[in-house]
């Protein structure tokens, strides 16, 4: 059994890994917003070649360099991918299991929602991680 799985709200695509996931963070940018629909995208990320995805998957270019797949059937957005990094950001609310999520960062906060408080002491940025 995969150590992380999960797939859309109609079963219609899954996904699995067995790998430790590279970083867990939560993301205020308003690409996220707008594709989750909720005021951020809390993600794990996790190499691309580590992750099996199965069944239809559609997917959308949200800018040049980051495409996100969700369900054709159901519209449940799954991940964001961006190829040139080798990473996949697996959305925590598609997870079988999200109670292992630990966020480790707070990033893109300068468009965070006003009525979003942010109090649990992990680093923050306003744009993007520092590298590494």
């Amino acid at each position: 059994m995969a150590k992380h799985q999960g797939g859309c709200l109609c079963g219609a695509v899954r996904y699995s890994t067995d790998a430790a996931p590279i970083n867990e963070r939560i993301c205020h940018c308003r690409l996220c917003q707008k594709a989750i629909g909720a005021a951020f995208n809390a993600r794990v990320l996790f190499r691309i070649d580590d992750v099996t995805i199965e069944g239809p998957l559609a997917t959308v270019n949200t800018s040049p360099d980051l495409k996100r797949g969700f369900c054709p059937s159901c519209g449940t957005t799954m991940f964001s991918r961006r190829d040139s990094a080798g990473i996949i950001g697996i959305t925590t609310g598609s997870l079988d299991d999200p109670t292992f999520f630990r966020p480790q960062m707070h990033i893109f906060t300068a468009s965070k929602q006003p009525w979003v408080v942010l109090d649990d002491g992990l680093p923050q940025y306003e744009g993007a991680p520092p590298p590494g």
